[in-house]
């Protein structure tokens, strides 16, 4: 060993010698050239790149302003499955039901891992939480520990759920804006005290007042900690950058009001350790603790994880419902002829009582309204113009012609509301308030007539239904059930009455089907 360490010094000067380079400017080179083998370097059976990659940076200059624009054009360009290279990460895009559905559900476990995140994963303990953590063994213990000890707290629906508490939080807000006798004021911080006292009891057991000074220190902390998240998102894909002054910044200030946050829960956690009652848990940090010592359903789970893991609750439970509430108010405000209804709905079903989960189903209007603001209504036709996205794709692909089946791989925004209302069941009648595109069309070809087996070529979302469920066999009763458009024509000509051959005329569907068959 020693023979060849000398061998190695000798030739190294016999090469400076001959050269006439200096050793330091050997090893600036030696370094350059392993940087650049880790910049250049291409990870193995990775999809194409798309043109326009830098060293460094990647495709961070190419993607723009409008980055969902660019990669929707480079879907069209590269298809379905690519890599974008986002700053020193490679990261592969997904497009479309079929490719989303293979990596997502036919091989969810080896999709299952979440993006490393360098804030996130400092804030997560680098894996020892729940939210931020590596699909492993022990976060699915974490996690279904975590589910089933909220549950028994609480958090689900019927009996012995926290709907109670819910009630109760609101009839406190409720008198907390009762108290500025209609001026003006900022409700943000009373809103977030009202969620975070309803997560508070689950999870500290404890509310907090709606003046505590130590809480008002801690919302503002969290509001704080996720604009400086949003800011500091260039850490994510340089992690070197949290070691420049200025461009660090961001990530500085969300570090240091995290660490007042960990605090918080560090002391409660303390606090719970001094009175636990080993018989009668009564929160979440109590069960976590009883597991630390029992370690029954968690291997190793430590008070570092319950840490975490309560961190984990208190801010991202907080946040959420917090600002999903904030802008439910905004726009109630902004809508006020949508606002009347609402109060108009609430009063006539729920009266003077509080409104409780029973009243969901009686109230259609509101439920609509939240589906609005949440996110979750179905897109529509009217919706066109405030959809760009959708409106300039529509007009590119289709133009003026009708939407068809093969204009599908052109139109992920349609496809998308395809995959959300249908998924992978078979497209229905049901679906048709929903499918404003599907529904454009049948009026488009069938218009007030009844469907016939000659518009099968024009619809071609009803011909795929037939061919899903009949194939190359020909229609019969049995496919009644998985065929809406020939059970619709049933039910409104013959009813519940048998079927006889004075029906025939009136059945104009059913009637080419059976002449195929014959």
């Amino acid at each position: 060993m020693a023979g060849t360490a000398q061998w190695v010094a000798e030739s190294v000067q016999e090469i400076l010698q001959i050269s006439g380079l200096t050793l330091q400017t050997l090893l600036v080179f030696c370094a350059t050239f392993l940087l650049a083998c880790v910049i250049f370097k291409r990870s193995q059976n990775l999809p194409s790149y798309p043109a326009g990659r830098v060293p460094v940076l990647g495709h961070l200059l190419a993607l723009g302003r409008a980055p969902l624009r660019k990669l929707t054009a480079w879907r069209r360009q590269y298809g379905d499955v690519f890599t974008v290279r986002m700053g020193m990460e490679d990261v592969v895009v997904l497009n479309g039901y079929t490719a989303v559905r293979d990596a997502l559900v036919d091989r969810s476990e080896l999709f299952a891992s979440k993006l490393p995140v360098y804030l996130l994963d400092a804030m997560s303990g680098f894996g020892k939480d729940i939210v931020a953590a590596s699909w492993s063994p022990g976060y699915r213990q974490r996690k279904r520990f975590a589910t089933t000890v909220l549950k028994n707290l609480g958090m689900k629906v019927g009996r012995g759920s926290i709907e109670d508490n819910i009630r109760e939080e609101a009839i406190c807000l409720r008198s907390r804006i009762a108290e500025n006798n209609g001026r003006s004021f900022d409700i943000a911080h009373d809103v977030t005290v009202a969620v975070a006292n309803v997560i508070c009891s689950m999870v500290f057991g404890k509310r907090y007042d709606y003046e505590d000074e130590t809480f008002r220190e801690l919302s503002k902390a969290i509001v704080t900690l996720f604009s400086a998240l949003g800011q500091g998102q260039i850490i994510a894909v340089l992690p070197l950058l949290r070691f420049v002054p200025v461009v660090n910044r961001a990530f500085n200030n969300a570090w240091g009001e995290y660490v007042k946050l960990r605090n918080v829960c560090r002391e409660e956690i303390s606090r719970h350790q001094e009175h636990l009652d080993r018989e009668n848990p009564r929160d979440f940090i109590d069960f976590c603790l009883l597991e630390v010592e029992k370690q029954e359903k968690v291997d190793g789970l430590t008070e570092e994880n319950v840490l975490y893991m309560t961190g984990n609750l208190f801010m991202a439970g907080t946040d959420t419902t917090s600002n999903t509430l904030l802008w439910s108010l905004l726009y109630m405000i902004l809508n006020p002829d949508i606002q009347n209804k609402v109060h108009e709905e609430l009063d006539a079903v729920v009266g003077e009582s509080q409104p409780a989960l029973s009243h969901r189903s009686q109230l259609p209007y509101v439920q609509q309204e939240l589906d609005a603001v949440v996110g979750e209504s179905q897109p529509a036709l009217s919706h066109r113009s405030q959809l760009p996205y959708v409106q300039q794709e529509l007009d590119a692909v289709v133009g003026e012609s009708q939407p068809a089946l093969s204009h599908r791989s052109q139109l992920p925004y349609v496809q998308q509301e395809l995959d959300a209302v249908v998924g992978e069941s078979l497209p229905a009648l049901s679906h048709c308030s929903q499918l404003p595109y599907v529904q454009q069309e049948l009026d488009a070809v069938v218009g007030e007539s009844q469907p016939a087996l000659s518009h099968r070529s024009q619809l071609p979302y009803v011909q795929q239904e037939l061919d899903a469920v009949v194939g190359e066999s020909q229609p019969a009763l049995s496919h009644r059930s998985q065929l809406p458009y020939v059970h619709e024509e049933f039910d409104a000509v013959v009813g519940a009455s048998l079927p006889t051959l004075s029906h025939r005329s009136q059945l104009p569907y059913v009637n080419a089907c059976l002449m195929e068959t014959m």
